[in-house]
């Protein structure tokens, strides 16, 4: 008989997570090892998703994860981000409203563009290619395409795999642009800090962490798992109460707990379903990625932000996984944080206003 875990994850076979998530750190360090960007979530991306997709069994099961343990690990990033708040954060903020208005211009504008590049290819139907096309809120879009009427299994594989290429193609850039690895051994070592981490230090970003969580989620902000402990974190560090972040093993581990849980959302995919869905995802990153590097180059010195600040601010990525790579660069790590919440927030509403529109 297969050993289950909890009721709460009742259906997942315990052997087979674990093995899920040794693959992932594997993967996970092989790709340090060869000096990839973001190794520990790449690598573990990489290695737990070709084995799904490849229908790999794992203690005679595809491989898969409890998908809630995710949300667990999600507020250690919060954290760390909130470790990049200093008092002269306010002046600087008064400095990014030029993006941030763009930014409203821009959110539609790509939806637009990618929905008609996804119908003109008559692979999918109107719903599906709207929802699918949204750039931020993954699960929203979901929840409201299916509502719709779309095609539950493509648009769902829509919306990841634009997390996931962007995850992978955006590291990739920035390695090959600064000429090492980012987040990697070859790189900066994210959650690194001159300042030890006393006990002290430990109870007040785990009170941040767990606090900022509850607070996030129950006031309903956008991706309030992250924006909670970003709030309290940066209240913490603003105040005096702590100079410290994370340590870097934890990241790692938080990489690949969410590299892993992105990586087991293909298992039992058919090959040409697949297929189909990367090539029509390709084709919508590419645009919207495009996009996002004009944008750079066009709005950093408005800004006075360097554009590889504001190209992750605009790229079509995760808040949690474009906050890990700005924090592995050291580099604006809040402003790119603003500007995804706004994303959000922004790709939500649109998608809103003209569902019922699309639909008819």
């Amino acid at each position: 008989m297969a050993l289950r875990l909890p009721q709460s994850a009742e259906g997942l076979h315990l052997r087979t997570v674990m093995l899920s998530y040794a693959l992932g750190a594997v993967g996970g360090f092989a790709a340090k090892a060869l000096h990839l960007p973001l190794p520990m979530l790449l690598g573990s991306l990489l290695a737990v998703g070709t084995a799904s997709v490849t229908g790999m069994k794992l203690a005679g099961h595809l491989p898969q994860v409890p998908q809630k343990l995710r949300q667990y690990f999600i507020p250690i990033i919060g954290v760390a981000i909130g470790g990049a708040f200093s008092p002269d954060i306010l002046s600087e903020a008064k400095l990014w409203w030029p993006s941030l208005l763009a930014l409203c211009l821009f959110i539609p504008a790509v939806h637009f563009v990618g929905y008609r590049a996804l119908r003109a290819t008559g692979r999918v139907d109107p719903i599906t290619a709207y929802f699918g096309t949204a750039p931020g809120g993954l699960i929203e879009a979901v929840q409201m395409g299916e509502e719709m009427g779309a095609d539950p299994r493509m648009l769902t594989m829509l919306q990841f795999l634009r997390l996931i290429l962007t995850i992978i193609l955006v590291p990739l850039a920035f390695t090959w642009i600064t000429g090492h690895a980012v987040g990697s051994a070859g790189g900066t070592t994210m959650g690194a800090t001159t300042v030890p981490l006393t006990i002290q230090d430990a109870l007040i970003l785990a009170a941040a962490a767990i606090v900022g969580a509850w607070l996030g989620m129950k006031s309903n902000l956008p991706a309030g798992m992250i924006t909670g402990p970003i709030i309290l974190s940066g209240a913490a560090h603003l105040a005096g109460l702590t100079a410290t972040v994370p340590p870097g093993w934890l990241i790692a581990l938080t990489q690949v707990v969410i590299g892993t849980s992105l990586g087991v959302r293909f298992a039992g995919t058919p090959a040409s379903h697949f297929v189909t869905g990367v090539r029509l995802a390709v084709l919508n990153v590419a645009l919207t990625i495009g996009a996002a590097t004009a944008v750079a180059f066009l709005l950093a010195r408005h800004v006075h932000e360097p554009p590889a600040a504001v190209f992750l601010a605009f790229a079509p990525g995760g808040l949690a996984e474009m906050a890990l790579i700005a924090l592995s660069l050291q580099m604006s790590v809040l402003y790119v944080t603003a500007h995804h919440i706004a994303r959000i927030i922004l790709a939500v509403t649109v998608a809103r206003l003209f569902a019922n529109r699309i639909r008819r």
